[in-house]
């Protein structure tokens, strides 16, 4: 029964109807996903690690299934987790640092501990651009110390795989799990997924905990889903949001378990969505613009409102170029989290990190560490006037004086970027996105198409991408995984 072809067809409610009928069973679907990996992920490195429980866990998930019942939506559903998300198990989790492989989190994730009540099997780690992309400038897309390079498995190895969530978005593509879970700070789930045909959910910050995630920002920080199709990225948004006592951001969130609902085609001659070309238009290759415009056109077709906008605030480009709060977050957090989440013997903190790699610069120094100098210089108490004053710039201009003015001003339903150009306000102001697959340039490389909204507007997002999906369906299979197999 199990083929490439009938799961790219196919969402996590099809596989649990195959479950409920007795057509499928979750060993068997771990065992495709092993398969998968055992054959492809030496091409694109997109797996880090698998957890050596996976098939044990699935096996007991079919007996209580057998017995009781399913669990959740999830049930027997193999995830993977980026490797900055920890588990409470057998498996490393070490934002892609030589430094931390040997780390494991003192337990499971806030996220981590909703998709196991779902019924999840947590099926392994992904690699990712070290730290998150947050350790050097010069460090490319879907590179760690720890893992080596993500490759895109779309097109010649030189094509970007995007980044930080590289490995999660690369490993979806190829049917390395049904879906996996990704970070962003700016960008991280947004860019990879648009670079590998994949749909990605960047959450309102706060709609799902942080708490047990690697961090870089308490102000831009979020977990989100990335999936093949919106279908499941609704669900797994469903099960991963919460209210969490140990993150504060989660408790002015709306309780939304369940985003099944908004998975139906609006009426497009009510949808009113603008485009910002000063800038983020701009910054595309000329057959990324051309795979944009497409898809305007798509959407106007099917009866959206389109607008240009020159930009989204005069201040555009100052904030584009601003990542001070980075800086001074990422120290504080990361000295917290070593702290409080790994059940690493030593105490450890972002300076020692910065001499484990100078010693072994070797294997840990490929690209450098400029940013992890730059962040370390701060006191990490955010007492810094520099740090305040930026933190309340972003607020005021790009959230208040920006975005939220924007939306009112020309009473938009979402605003339309290419891929992950134009991440970066909405990032600072802890605003929703979701990209969808919308086409490919001549190289091979995926393009998508990113609706972005309000605080907590991700039901309308979801119902714009679905739509969209459903009309187009731009998604397809990499060539990798259809070639013959050597035995």
């Amino acid at each position: 029964m199990l083929s490439i072809d009938w799961l790219e067809k196919s969402t996590i409610l099809d596989l649990q109807q195959a479950m409920f009928e007795g057509r499928l069973t979750s060993y068997e679907l771990v065992c495709f996903y092993l398969e998968q990996i055992a054959n492809f992920n030496s091409e694109i490195n997109a797996v880090l690690e698998v957890n050596p429980d996976a098939l044990f866990i699935a096996e007991g998930l079919d007996r209580e299934r057998n017995l009781q019942g399913p669990k959740g939506i999830l049930h027997g559903i193999p995830i993977l987790l980026k490797d900055n998300i920890n588990t409470g198990d057998n498996m490393h989790t070490s934002a892609g640092s030589s430094m931390l492989s040997n780390s494991f989190g003192r337990g499971d994730a806030f996220l981590v501990s909703n998709l196991r009540e779902a019924g999840a099997v947590i099926l392994g780690k992904t690699n990712m651009t070290e730290w998150a992309n947050f350790m050097s400038d010069t460090m490319p897309n879907g590179y760690s110390s720890r893992g080596g390079q993500v490759l895109n498995p779309y097109g010649p190895r030189t094509l970007d795989v995007g980044g930080s969530s590289s490995g999660s978005a690369a490993a979806v593509a190829c049917h390395f799990a049904t879906a996996a879970i990704g970070t962003e700070t700016n960008g991280s789930i947004l860019n990879p997924t648009s670079s590998n045909a994949t749909v990605g959910i960047k959450p309102t910050v706060g709609l799902i905990s942080r708490q047990g995630i690697i961090p870089i920002s308490s102000t831009q920080d979020t977990a989100g889903p990335i999936s093949r199709n919106v279908t499941d990225s609704a669900i797994l948004l469903g099960i991963l949001s919460g209210q969490d006592n140990d993150d504060p951001s989660t408790l002015s969130a709306p309780v939304q378990s369940d985003y099944t609902p908004y998975l139906f085609k609006p009426t497009y001659e009510n949808i009113k969505l603008g485009i910002i070309k000063n800038g983020y238009y701009e910054e595309m290759h000329p057959e990324e613009q051309e795979q944009f415009d497409f898809a305007v056109t798509k959407l106007k077709n099917a009866g959206c409102s389109v607008i240009e906008i020159n930009e989204i605030t005069a201040d555009q480009e100052e904030l584009e170029n601003d990542y001070n709060v980075l800086l001074y977050e990422f120290k504080a957090g990361i000295d917290a989290y070593l702290a409080k989440e790994t059940r690493f013997p030593n105490n450890l903190s972002l300076n020692s990190i910065i001499e484990y790699n100078k010693k072994n610069e070797e294997n840990a120094l490929e690209y450098g560490q400029s940013l992890l100098l730059e962040a370390n210089n701060t006191s990490g108490t955010l007492t810094e006037p520099h740090y305040l004053k930026s933190r309340l710039n972003d607020i005021k201009k790009a959230k208040q004086n920006g975005l939220d003015s924007l939306f009112k001003n020309e009473g938009l339903d979402a605003i339309l970027f290419g891929g992950s150009y134009g991440s970066t306000l909405p990032a600072k102001a802890g605003y929703p996105s979701i990209t969808v697959p919308a086409g490919f340039t001549s190289n091979g490389k995926p393009f998508g198409l990113t609706f972005t909204g309000t605080p907590f507007s991700e039901p309308q997002l979801i119902k714009l991408a679905y739509t969209f999906e459903q009309v187009t369906g731009h998604r397809r299979v990499p060539k990798v995984i259809t070639k013959p197999v050597t035995k």
